[in-house]
Order: C-alpha cells, then sequence, then structure tokens
C-alpha cells in the first residue's frame, strides 16, 4: 500500500497550470495576428516595401476623394430662383 502513495505524491508536478481568460484570450488573438501576416506576406520578399506601397496608395486615394468632393462643384442638387 505504501507503493501506491508514494507514486501519487509526483502527481502535482506534472499537473499543467492553465493560464486565465485574459491571457488565454491575448495568446490566441497575437497567434492570429502572426497567421495573418504570414499568410499575406506568402511569397513576398520584401514585406515592409510592400506594406508602404498600400499605405501610399490609400492616401493617394484619399486625398483624390477629398479632391473631389470639396473641389468638384459638378454634383448635388441646385436650386433655381424665379
Amino acid at each position: 500500500m505504501g507503493m501506491c502513495l508514494s507514486c501519487l505524491g509526483g502527481a502535482a508536478d506534472d499537473v499543467v497550470v492553465t493560464p486565465d481568460p485574459e491571457m488565454r484570450r491575448r495568446q490566441l488573438a497575437e497567434a492570429a495576428e502572426k497567421r495573418q501576416k504570414e499568410t499575406t506576406y506568402r511569397g513576398v520578399k520584401n514585406p515592409d516595401a510592400v506594406e508602404r506601397k498600400k499605405k501610399k496608395q490609400e492616401e493617394i486615394e484619399k486625398q483624390e476623394m477629398n479632391t473631389s468632393v470639396s473641389g468638384g462643384g459638378g454634383g448635388g442638387l441646385k436650386w433655381q430662383v424665379g
């Protein structure tokens, strides 16, 4: 009987402690973000250059939207008095 109790004494060392839910959620979010980056840049030699080009393109599109809305003057409803 003493042999069984000696086996159970080391069982506490084998228990894996799970992190609290907030830490686990953060780990899962980081892992998902990492996987997304890997799949986004798969086959791309220089991902930083791609990111810069993408941001520059977005800025150009934003400027075009602003100029067409503010300087256009050709669209919208027009009122006639008379």
